[in-house]
């Protein structure tokens, strides 16, 4: 959804930086499909295309399929986990190959929008049976409850888009599909990518010791950073997911921003990376990528969504998830239908533009939502980095973060927002989203911006995704900056 812009972008920029993905690898992909139709007028378009690994899929055995809506794209993204050759070296040998990642790439031309989907390898779901393959290389299997991501390991691609179109209602129209080493080259054919580690990381599983700071990750950093979980973080999937989504979200907007455009060879080189390391099926055609490059110039940059597929625990199982409904059907189902996220809708008929909503002609006070909201983020918890974390997650829930930093007045016993004379509603629209809190009028405030004091008893937010509704983060806001 169109974001409010908070009066210090940068501000905002940098409260953006630790909450991002929940995604994979799609950014990479996505990015080289925008861009690949500039090399027409090198003479190198078609040259470059036949670099990639196509695969034959036969989407006619799918039996009854989902509905395409014209105009509306959807691709498979798969951060591929196969662990022969040179990938076994970065990763680790292990037998099989299933998917790190799982993202659905949802391009709408009309609504000037782009979703990037993560379906978290940890969930649970109904498998459907997929048969095995004529060469004898997937074993195939029958109809079960298992991860989401083990259907690539029995039954191939082919048995990955089945269940994808399956479980989410959503029709696939392609799938893309990068491996470790892939990664990686893309990585380094781009420079690096500039990112903030806030604490310093030592996962051996990884392969990854970083010092905290802001640094340039090179492609074997990036591809531990993006791998990493039990170094970081609570060790879970979705947290891992958000640090994939915050990296992959910085890197597009370097790409798309920097010199990689500019530069008939950096373009060249980094589409070559690309095209080199990523597997296609078959009617992802030169034309097809075209239309895409042309679909995503209409794309503002703020119209590119990260979104996770609402979660909750398994309940028969701690270490895995299960898809929150209605939630996660109310957001596959706008996908499927090409039309405005949960929530968006509303953000829309009420004006979305920090009106708060029509006016009724009565003596009631508008609706202020999380948009009208500016508000400073001091930490008094004690704990170095709190306010910038929570800023994050106060920008994704739609606040207007103008600043961070410590406190100039002494910390109150309980966390509180202050206001300035006439902003009591404001600062309540806040304190309501706080776990903990209360509000104090301040006279010596000036300006719209509420103060929000983090003391002893801080107990975070409520989120309107995770364990429920749908978390976007857009690629505009992913630059990460210490």
């Amino acid at each position: 959804m169109p974001r409010n812009r908070s009066s210090r972008g940068s501000a905002k920029a940098r409260a953006a930086r630790t909450n991002l993905s929940r995604g994979g690898w799609a950014a990479v992909i996505t990015t080289g499909l925008v861009i690949c139709s500039s090399l027409t007028a090198y003479g190198a378009y078609y040259d470059i295309y036949g670099n990639i690994s196509q695969q034959s899929i036969d989407t006619d055995a799918f039996g009854d399929r989902p509905s395409r809506v014209d105009g509306a794209l959807n691709i498979m993204v798969i951060g591929s986990d196969v662990r022969t050759g040179e990938n076994a070296d970065l990763g680790g040998e292990a037998e099989g190959e299933r998917p790190d990642s799982l993202i659905i790439a949802h391009v709408s031309p009309d609504r000037g929008s782009a979703t990037l989907i993560n379906l978290p390898r940890d969930t649970m779901v109904d498998l459907p049976g997929c048969p095995a393959t004529d060469d004898g290389e997937y074993q195939g299997m029958d109809a079960q409850r298992g991860m989401i991501n083990s259907a690539m390991t029995f039954g191939g691609v082919q048995c990955q888009w089945a269940v994808v179109e399956q479980i989410t209602g959503i029709h696939i129209d392609h799938f893309v599909s990068v491996d470790f080493t892939g990664f990686r080259d893309i990585v380094d054919s781009i420079g690096g990518v500039e990112m903030c580690i806030p604490e310093p990381i030592d996962d051996d599983k990884a392969h990854l010791q970083l010092d905290a700071g802001q640094q340039t990750l090179n492609g074997t950093d990036a591809l531990g950073y993006m791998r990493s979980r039990y170094g970081q973080g609570d060790g879970s999937d979705t947290s891992r997911i958000g640090r994939q989504q915050e990296f992959l979200g910085a890197m597009f907007s370097q790409v798309m921003s920097g010199e990689i455009l500019r530069s008939p060879t950096n373009l060249y080189d980094f589409l070559g990376s690309v095209t080199n390391t990523i597997t296609t099926d078959d009617e992802l055609t030169v034309d097809t990528m075209a239309d895409i490059a042309i679909a995503m110039r209409e794309v503002d940059m703020s119209d590119v969504k990260f979104v996770t597929a609402p979660n909750g625990a398994d309940p028969t199982d701690e270490n895995r998830l299960v898809l929150s409904e209605p939630d996660a059907g109310e957001l596959f189902q706008a996908i499927a239908a090409d039309e405005a996220l949960p929530g968006e809708e509303e953000e829309e008929s009420s004006g979305g533009d920090g009106g708060g909503g029509s006016d009724s002609g009565g003596d009631e006070e508008p609706s202020v939502g999380p948009g009208d909201v500016s508000v400073d983020i001091r930490n008094g918890t004690g704990v170095t980095g709190a306010a910038d974390q929570v800023g994050t997650v106060l920008a994704n829930e739609g606040f207007q973060v103008a600043d961070t930093g410590n406190p100039d007045r002494p910390v109150p016993a309980t966390t509180t927002v202050y206001y300035a004379p006439g902003q009591e509603a404001h600062a309540q629209a806040l304190a309501d989203k706080l776990e903990v809190g209360t509000t104090e009028e301040d006279p010596a405030l000036a300006g719209p911006a509420v103060e929000l004091v983090m003391a002893a008893d801080w107990a975070g937010v409520k989120i309107s995704g995770g364990n429920g509704g749908t978390d976007s983060t857009s690629a505009a806001d992913a630059r990460s900056e210490c």
